[in-house]
């Protein structure tokens, strides 16, 4: 059983002790700390806490706590974190894990200094789907990965402090952005090194510092591409779409909003029907377990497991400091308009990669560029000579 201090009492905090009360039926929010107070006695009393306060730091270091869920806005991060270093108390926080790479350095070192677990709350790598399709590419399926891509798009977020640029750090790109960035890393490969950047972005439809669109190339050191599409004016619901493209193999996924659940209704007697949803009349797409289809059961399973066994769960402040040096950089290419190297202090992973050969062999003569079979059934194969470099076609009958 773990029992754990809720900083946050809004949104994603609803969403992640609906999980985190429903999954393993054992696990209990027991301290909930708010910045308002009617808001932490009435999360109190929803979820059975025992203790809430609107000082962070008695949250933090309530003697039933075993584990910190970080659930603030973007610039309370940190502040949390150092708290729970103080307390020596395990930490899980939701994302990005800092405003920039320079802030998730500190709390990355921080939390590694004082020796206590750490998890990066990274949902949308545990939704069922991107799990059934990491599998998948993981065990050779899709061949060598050359390129993932990543899109969120809605209307934008629930709270005002995300379009508050101070607070937040950012506007889209750095709100969904974060969660692009990972998904289409991991399938890439984690320890394949991410050396720069090429970014879009604008403000084009709200009235906020931070932009409301974006769109990115990710360049890794083994020649494969991330890419993200991100928009806070998207117009329909939530859009969560992935794409990844192999030498053996192609995956699309569309996580929600075309969920194979159809509906009309004219509105009578109709409330909530999923996260971003923009109307409850017409046609409607509804997500049949959006705590699960969102990934957090998986996620929190994840983390309380490795907390648990005292092993690294999958997901950790390291992945949401890499996260932040990468949209760093997105942020730098927005406005020079060129390609910016991703600026990564500390480097875990593989060095040295290098791009594989797209040669492939036919004969002794001969790389095979394509083969295929023509409406009219001849067998039509295109070969490049290797002395010459000439491309020809072959016809086998």
């Amino acid at each position: 059983m773990v029992k754990l201090a809720m900083l946050g009492s809004g949104f994603i905090g609803r969403f992640y002790a609906d999980s985190i009360h429903g999954l393993r039926s054992k696990d209990k929010i027991v301290s909930i700390y708010s910045r308002r107070e009617e808001q932490a006695k009435k999360f109190a009393e929803d979820y059975g806490c025992e203790h809430s306060t609107t000082v962070m730091e008695e949250a933090i270091a309530h003697p039933d706590v075993d584990m910190v869920c970080i659930s603030l806005p973007n610039n309370l991060h940190e502040e949390a974190v150092m708290l729970c270093c103080k307390h020596k108390k395990a930490v899980i926080t939701t994302k990005p894990l800092g405003r920039n790479a320079v802030e998730a350095k500190r709390m990355l070192e921080a939390v590694e200094t004082a020796g206590i677990f750490n998890g990066y709350l990274e949902d949308l790598v545990y939704t069922p789907k991107f799990i059934k399709a990491y599998e998948s590419v993981k065990n050779g399926a899709l061949g060598r990965i050359l390129w993932a891509k990543s899109r969120e798009t809605h209307p934008g977020p629930h709270s005002d402090w995300f379009w508050d640029l101070e607070k937040a750090g950012g506007g889209c790109l750095l709100d969904l952005g974060c969660h692009c960035v990972e998904i289409t890393r991991t399938y890439i490969g984690k320890d394949i090194r991410p050396v720069e950047v090429m970014c879009w972005s604008d403000t084009m439809v709200k009235p906020i510092e931070a932009e409301d669109n974006a769109i990115g190339l990710v360049k890794y050191e083994n020649g494969a591409i991330g890419q993200f599409e991100v928009s806070w004016t998207f117009r329909g619901g939530l859009d969560l779409r992935d794409e990844v493209m192999g030498t053996e193999g192609t995956i699309w996924i569309n996580s929600f909003l075309r969920t194979g659940f159809d509906m009309f209704t004219s509105g009578k007697g109709g409330d909530y029907v999923a996260e971003k949803a923009e109307s409850n009349t017409g046609w409607l797409f509804p997500v049949g377990d959006e705590i699960n289809e969102l990934g957090y059961n998986h996620m929190f399973f994840d983390m309380f497991d490795a907390f648990e066994k005292e092993t690294k769960p999958r997901e950790t402040f390291y992945d949401g400091y890499i996260v932040n040096a990468v949209l760093d950089a997105a942020y730098r290419s927005a406005k020079s308009k060129i390609w910016e190297p991703i600026k990564l202090d500390d480097w875990r992973g593989l060095e040295g990669q290098t791009k594989e050969s797209t040669l492939v062999e036919f004969d002794a003569d001969h790389y095979l560029v394509k083969e295929e079979v023509t409406h009219y059934g001849e067998k039509k194969l295109i070969l490049k000579e290797k002395k010459t470099g000439k491309i020809i076609a072959k016809i086998i009958s």
